[in-house]
């Protein structure tokens, strides 16, 4: 984790300061004056900066509005006496984190500091991942997860994400079977052409070929243009055909033919045009056994299925993925992402979460939105969470060390602190859950 920058003119003051942050534990760089911090900057980001109204040369109140013309967001705190608390108070209008009154304990010195550092973690945590949602050039879709169905999905997208054959994925509503999909696509060799999605159920009978397969000017009544169809838009790419059991019976003979023949022809027209294209097609019911679904084309699109697992299948990936879906939603609505509480944490993994992946997503949104859970069955959870005791602690406490460790940014020393563990107990337990401390070291400012 990157220091803290103490600046102040009186040797005293530092030298006691310098013990007070030594025994926190906080790595903490002391200056005499703004000027010297500023040129150690160049070499050296700060976490949190905390300076002396009062200095020679360049003011704390001058320092404050250079840092902020660097980064807005870097917390500046204040060191006042009792004569500068109006300029203090001015500073804290202008954009400071905090002041503190001279003469002030060591314990409110840390306790600001520690609240400083927490959210200049945060601020960072969420600019890194706002800048990863806007980068056109970032990795595909994640599949998050650590439990043995999850990692088998993830092998098994690898295995077939590059080959041509068409694929079928089977899970519950909200599961993220869309979310496998562009995995395939963005790990296959097409990812550089469109992924084209197509939700069969959204789509009125009388135009869904249309939609499909395009038209030709004047095909019928009110074609008044050439239209290309979703199959065409995705050439060299992916078409993944959403609730595909939804398609009506005359769409699905036609699809049946595009499909086997691979070219199709628009409406209004005798042109064959080829495709080169793969499908991935994804139901919640089992095709096999459905009425209203042509068997014929249900075996040619089951070349290869994928089993999505509900979320209550996975319960251990709740916290995990509660986590992150957290994150995106502060990057979302420019919000500070807080810390989960652990009756909450017990509440996430007591609920049975009937909407999976996509119900557990808008639970996040509204803790962002609301700052508490709601929605959930509590009544009944608590009762029945649908793990083992031993397994709820083992989630519990892997719950409890990746917030640890984002707060503090990966730092060991910090993590140890706040849980008040051993060095060796907590590695030993990063360990057993699979955490690596660099996945939680603070984002470098972009």
């Amino acid at each position: 984790m990157s220091p803290v920058f103490f600046i102040d003119d009186e040797y005293d003051l530092r030298s006691a300061s310098e013990q007070t942050f030594e025994l926190a534990e906080i790595e903490t760089r002391f200056f005499s004056d703004a000027e010297s911090a500023l040129l150690a900057m160049k070499t050296t980001l700060p976490v949190v900066v905390i300076t002396d109204i009062r200095l020679p040369g360049l003011s704390g109140q001058q320092l404050l509005t250079t840092l902020h013309q660097w980064d807005p967001d870097l917390p500046v705190i204040l060191i006042t006496g009792h004569g500068d608390i109006s300029m203090a108070v001015q500073a804290i209008r202008s954009g400071a984190y905090d002041f503190i009154e001279k003469p002030f304990s060591s314990d409110r010195l840390i306790e600001t500091t520690r609240k400083a550092i927490e959210k200049r973690q945060l601020t960072l945590e969420n600019r890194a991942l706002k800048k990863a949602l806007q980068s056109k050039d970032t990795l595909g879709p994640r599949i998050i997860g650590n439990t043995p169905c999850i990692i088998l999905l993830r092998q098994m997208i690898s295995r077939v994400a590059d080959s041509q054959a068409d694929i079928l994925l089977f899970g519950e509503t909200g599961t993220g079977k869309e979310l496998v999909a562009r995995s395939l696509h963005e790990q296959s060799q097409r990812n550089a052409k469109n992924f084209v999605a197509v939700n069969c159920g959204a789509i009125p009978e009388n135009l869904i070929e249309s939609e499909l397969y395009g038209h030709e000017k004047g095909a019928f009544t009110g074609a008044d243009s050439q239209r290309i169809g979703k199959f065409e838009y995705a050439q060299g790419g992916t078409l993944f055909l959403d609730e595909i059991e939804s398609m009506p019976m005359q769409a699905q003979i036609r699809l049946l033919r595009v499909l086997q023949e691979r070219s199709l022809e628009r409406i209004g027209s005798n042109k064959a045009i080829k495709l080169d294209i793969r499908i991935i097609a994804a139901t919640k019911i089992d095709l096999k056994t459905a009425p209203d679904f042509r068997q014929d084309l249900y075996y040619r699109l089951n070349v290869v299925t994928l089993d999505l697992p509900a979320l209550k299948q996975r319960k251990e990936d709740i916290p995990t993925l509660f986590h992150h879906f957290l994150l995106v939603a502060a990057a979302r609505y420019g919000k500070a992402a807080p810390a989960l509480p652990a009756n909450a944490l017990q509440a996430l993994l007591a609920h049975d979460w009937p909407g999976n992946v996509r119900e557990l997503r808008n639970a996040a949104e509204r803790f962002i939105l609301l700052g508490s859970l709601t929605g959930l069955n509590n009544d009944n959870d608590v009762v029945d969470s649908g793990l083992s005791l031993s397994a709820q602690v083992e989630a519990f406490e892997k719950a409890l060390i990746e917030q640890a460790l984002s707060v503090t940014g990966g730092s060991i020393k910090e993590t140890m602190a706040t849980l008040n563990l051993a060095r060796k107990t907590l590695y030993d337990k990063m360990q057993k859950h699979d955490l690596e401390k660099q996945n939680y070291k603070e984002p470098e400012r972009p």
